[in-house]
């Protein structure tokens, strides 16, 4: 019961965290230019980001809500493996921006203000929220399939705990390392994209079956160490539908009895992108962070 309360939780925390990060980059380098009647447009920017994430959630939500059966197998499995693209997505930008997003912000909000373009500010700020706020709703709308109750909570408790973050960060009082910060939610990203990327493949896996579609031995289990459910039907907490191994399953994709295929697809993931990591944080090590 409430396997995706943690994930739901840790995802929404580093996107909104992100976005506040970004939001107190925009907003301080305003009142240091002085500039500070302009903060608003960042707000306007920000709020029409915030307000169209979730017209977009609203309208994935409702769709899915009237798919049953094949319809929705194949809904969860492109759900998750769009989100699994946008999180990639994510990840090979941050490792690429880490160490130049404030002086890279602080160009373009120069720029937009020289120019007297304040759209540009509107724009800068929504774009930056918006793009957090799309990934976020891919990967919940994955959640919401698995565990509604869980998901909904940890998206509460998230949102709760950023508010108070974001505003010691408008406050200055608390200063965020942005490299360090983008490294350690970048391995994050990996562990939840590796996790939905399996999910994808298996629910894929799952739809083709039912239309009589083949997948040989690429959809054998490839084990399955799912232990016996009880003598009154309930499921041991190792069981990946248990207390524990359900809770693995939506942080890493855990699965007791997997495909071949989601196996291949898992493993494969992991090691290009772990590679790419360490290559990267190789690279920059020696950079103060």
């Amino acid at each position: 019961m409430y396997e995706s309360l943690l994930p739901s939780f840790l995802i929404v925390f580093r996107e909104a965290l992100e976005a506040s990060l970004i939001m107190a980059i925009i907003i301080a380098y305003l009142k240091k230019s002085g500039k500070q009647n302009l903060v608003r447009y960042s707000f306007y920017g920000a709020g029409s980001a915030i307000g169209l994430s979730c017209l977009f959630g609203a309208v994935l939500f409702v769709v899915y809500g009237n798919l049953t059966g094949f319809g929705a197998q194949v809904f969860e499995g492109v759900a998750a493996l769009t989100a699994t693209l946008v999180l990639t997505y994510m990840i090979l930008w941050m490792t690429k921006h880490a160490q130049t997003i404030k002086a890279e912000l602080e160009q373009k909000i120069e720029l937009a203000v020289t120019k007297g373009q304040l759209l540009g500010i509107v724009a800068l700020a929504f774009i930056a929220v918006f793009r957090e706020g799309l990934e976020t709703v891919l990967f919940l709308t994955t959640l919401l399939t698995i565990d509604s109750a869980g998901t909904l909570i940890g998206l509460t408790l998230a949102v709760l705990v950023v508010l108070a973050l974001a505003w010691v960060l408008m406050k200055g009082v608390y200063r965020l390392g942005v490299k360090r910060f983008f490294q350690v939610t970048s391995i994050i990203l990996i562990i939840f994209a590796a996790g939905l990327i399996g999910y994808g493949v298996h629910e894929l896996i799952e739809a083709g079956e039912s239309a009589n579609i083949q997948f040989g031995a690429l959809g054998q289990h490839a084990f399955d160490i799912n232990p016996p459910l009880g003598v009154n039907g309930t499921y041991p907490l190792l069981h990946e539908k248990g207390a524990v191994g359900s809770l693995f399953a939506a942080l890493v994709g855990y699965d007791g009895n997997p495909e071949w295929l989601r196996v291949i697809v898992y493993l494969t993931y992991w090691l290009v992108m772990g590679a790419y990591l360490i290559k990267n944080y190789n690279t920059t090590r020696k950079t103060p962070p």
